[in-house]
């Protein structure tokens, strides 16, 4: 078992140092590739030596990955490509992120050379002096030297391109691989249409099927819930009404859900961002839920807003998650820990693999919760649980989930690429001691760590949401990890 588990490590991480920084560092991948497994090889070792049973010492845990972490991280500059040979490679990182997936593709070049002066004018060299014009078929590419703040090129810069071309371009403001910044006009199909009188009305959300996944999705989680509350089929078929024991369960974890994202969507019609209602997932089994989701049909306008958006949901979702889980933590049963005890067994649930799990749990049931206790989960709790992973989950900083909208919105873009890999790499480390992250840190591998970016991309947030944004990191640290011993031992559980 370990030697498979060891050999699926391997592939997926030489999966995603391939696929992530391969193109951007001269350092071979087989070198990157070995440095991150080998704290794993370390605890392997460990294990042949002295067996499963006897756990390693947590000195053998930390420094292997601190030493290998900056080693990765020293390899990786040393043989990164200088700005020139990124900006000369065909698809670069930068152009893939400035053409905003809202807009559809440009099947010719989006300005006439005789219209470039016209360009050049709406860069003022006292806010932008433009050193060089690219032409792209789906955009212009314009790259020079910032001569004041990043808002104010961007607002003053905004205005000048509509003064001279109207809506016919979107107008964004990266950060570039170089640590520069430079705009990128992308052409507005939207507008295009309207103005050639082709425009078809688009639904921008459709209520009744809403609704009718809503419904689907409150039947398959009921479903669920009565199994988890310890109904039988046979008892289901001979009286239907114990159906509703799954209710506690079906209601509480579609109102995370659900106010989750209405955070989401509350905010971006906050910001004037097109966005559709939230739509269920069901799903017959499982969770009896895939989650739910809003799309967003309008480029994001700034990182602040990108910011509130995606910090809305998390914060919104787990605001709902604390007193359903309170109450269902109160009313749960407290068992004898046991070996089949686990992270995703909700009959004996050990609430020492989550610090805030913990500690929410010591502060419901008190003195009934021990060194040697398990949880029973009452169908509300199990609900409550689920809606801290969900909090976590969605919390990850990578790519395109709410926490790489928020490090992004922090950092810029190249920094958040950088703790989106980071991210990754810990979370596989954390997956050999906990089995139960493997699953998603697989995931995240395949997720992109480019993030889409705003339309003002470069001016940075303020000290308050920088702060807020630490925060949220932090609830991820607290629900992910699980509790110190010294806690532990504190709190007698």
């Amino acid at each position: 078992m370990a030697f498979w588990f060891l050999l699926l490590l391997g592939l997926a991480t030489y999966l995603m140092v391939q696929r992530s920084v391969a193109h951007i560092t001269r350092t071979p991948v087989w070198l990157l590739w070995l440095v991150l497994m080998t704290p794993a090889f370390v605890l392997s070792g460990w294990t042949l030596m002295y067996g499963p049973k006897q756990p390693p010492p947590p000195s053998l845990l930390i420094w292997p990955s601190v030493v290998c972490l900056l080693l990765y991280w020293l390899l990786f500059q040393w043989g990164r490509r200088s700005p020139r040979d990124t900006q000369t490679e065909p698809e670069s990182t930068e152009l893939q992120s400035a053409v905003h997936p809202t807009v559809e593709p440009a099947p010719v070049r989006p300005i006439e050379p005789r219209e470039e002066t016209q360009l050049r004018n709406c860069f003022p060299w006292s806010t932008y002096y433009v050193q060089n014009i690219e032409y792209r078929p789906q955009a212009v590419v314009c790259r020079g030297q910032l001569r004041t703040t990043p808002s104010n090129a961007y607002q003053q810069i905004k205005a000048n391109v509509e003064a001279q071309f109207g809506d016919r371009f979107l107008l964004i403001f990266q950060e570039g691989l170089n640590g520069k910044p430079f705009f990128v006009l992308v052409p507005n199909i939207k507008a295009a249409k309207e103005e050639n009188g082709r425009r078809n009305p688009e639904r921008l959300t459709r209520p009744g099927l809403a609704l009718l996944l809503l419904a689907a999705t409150l039947v398959t989680t009921t479903l669920v819930g009565a199994k988890i509350a310890g109904v039988e089929l046979t008892t289901f078929e001979s009286n239907p009404t114990v159906i509703l024991k799954g209710l506690p369960y079906a209601l509480g974890l579609m109102t995370i859900l659900g106010i989750h994202e209405l955070g989401h969507y509350l905010t971006a019609r906050f910001y004037k961002i097109r966005s559709t209602l939230p739509y269920f997932i069901p799903m017959p089994f499982f969770l009896g839920t895939f989650g739910a989701f809003i799309q967003m049909r309008s480029p994001i306008p700034n990182r602040k807003a990108l910011f509130d958006v995606s910090i809305a949901g998390p914060i919104a979702g787990f605001i709902a998650t604390l007193p359903l889980l309170m109450w269902g933590l109160a009313h749960s049963e407290v068992v004898p820990l046991t070996e089949k005890t686990g992270l995703l067994n909700p009959d004996t649930l050990n609430p020492k693999y989550s610090i805030l799990l913990a500690l929410l749990s010591k502060l419901a049931l008190g003195s009934q919760l021990t060194a040697k206790s398990a949880i029973d989960l009452h169908p509300l709790a199990v609900a409550g649980f689920l809606g801290l992973i969900v909090t976590a989950l969605n919390l990850m900083p990578v790519g395109q989930l709410d926490g790489g909208h928020i490090v992004h919105a922090m950092f810029g873009q190249r920094t958040a690429m950088a703790i989106g890999q980071i991210s990754r790499l810990l979370l596989l480390l954390l997956s050999l001691v906990q089995d139960e992250f493997l699953l998603w840190a697989i995931i995240l591998l395949f997720i992109p760590l480019i993030d889409e970016p705003a339309l003002n991309d470069v001016t940075e947030l303020d000290n308050g949401r920088d702060i807020l944004g630490l925060l949220a990191m932090a609830l991820l640290v607290v629900i992910v990890l699980p509790l110190p011993q010294a806690i532990a031992n504190l709190l007698q559980i």
